[in-house]
């Protein structure tokens, strides 16, 4: 496994990690979930990536159980949670970035995993209806009392990280140090673009979800459409009608041609591309069965790197190379 830095923070993530998204509490068994953690850290995983939204709590409850049962050297791993949408409550202050959400999301999300800090706590998605100092404050204060170590975003834009941490300078505080968007093949603006003078400015680490661009980025969906997969699942049929366009899965096709001429499977190219751009800290890696954690946790010692030719012919089936402002 290999280890990099997050942003500019002294601490080190793993460069492949878990994260518990739609599964724990949810779509697997709980034995299961203890197995994929267990080889996850096992095989050199140091981040496990959680949020109180996700099965609305219950896969933090999961984890939390695991990690109990498991006892780990606690400074063996970076815990993290994300605040904004709830725990599943629908009355007022119950959700958003305010500062009373934000400190008794903190407290369920450390009573759930039944830890007693929060390595990196994430603003699920930015609040428009909460002044940012507020936020903000917030944050630092929790990192002042010992509950969190580290402090970041999730899917916030450009401007609005760079108004925390402007805010968080003017006023002698601790700013966001990672952001945790989306990327993979078909969802690139953000990472390569959008924060591209951000990494330097401010240090930003980050830490990225849909390597596989929710389980497209397989050969699964290239012949029959598969029972028990995810965008099989009822709520997920705008997912699946937004992911599985006919345009789409001609390139899925080639990309996985090229998969093949290098004897890898088609995720493990989707992630060994993620992990060739060293803006990325950390890949999240999601899975069901631990057969696919196995495959995809060895793309590190398949594809270190990723031949130049083959990123250029990836790029032409592509066709999606996000452009760079002329100024």
């Amino acid at each position: 496994m290999e280890y990099r830095y997050l942003g500019k923070t002294g601490i080190q993530v793993s460069t492949l990690s878990f994260g518990s998204w739609i599964t724990f509490g949810n779509q697997i068994s709980d034995k299961v979930a203890k197995s994929l953690m267990v080889y996850a850290y096992e095989n050199g995983v140091n981040f496990f990536d959680n949020a109180e939204i996700y099965a609305n709590g219950k896969s933090e409850i999961v984890m939390g159980t695991i990690l109990k049962d498991v006892n780990w050297d606690r400074s063996s791993y970076l815990l993290s949670s994300k605040v904004f949408f709830g725990d599943g409550g629908t009355l007022p202050n119950q959700r958003g970035l305010n500062r009373k959400h934000i400190v008794e999301a903190c407290h369920a999300a450390l009573k759930r995993l039944q830890v007693e800090y929060l390595d990196l706590f994430y603003c699920h998605r930015p609040d428009k209806n909460t002044p940012m100092i507020e936020t903000v404050t917030t944050m630092n204060h929790l990192i002042q009392q010992g509950k969190i170590f580290y402090w970041g975003t999730s899917e916030w834009s450009g401007v609005e990280i760079m108004e925390a941490n402007m805010v968080a300078k003017e006023n002698n505080l601790i700013g966001p140090v990672m952001e945790q968007p989306q990327y993979n093949m078909f969802h690139r603006d953000k990472i390569e673009v959008e924060y591209d003078k951000i990494y330097d400015t401010v240090g930003l680490g980050t830490t990225i979800w849909s390597p596989l661009a929710s389980g497209t980025l397989t050969n699964k969906y290239l012949g029959k459409f598969p029972n028990s997969t995810r965008l099989g699942l009822s709520e997920l049929n705008w997912l699946k009608e937004r992911s599985l366009t006919e345009e789409r899965l001609q390139k899925i096709e080639k990309l996985n041609e090229i998969a093949q001429d290098l004897n890898v499977s088609l995720p493990q190219l989707a992630i060994a591309w993620c992990v060739q751009n060293k803006r990325v800290s950390t890949v999240i890696l999601g899975a069901s069965k631990l057969d696919q954690l196995k495959e995809n946790l060895k793309t590190m010692d398949l594809l270190p790197n990723l031949p130049a030719e083959k990123l250029e012919q990836i790029e032409t089936i592509l066709d999606n190379k996000p452009k760079k402002p002329m100024f």
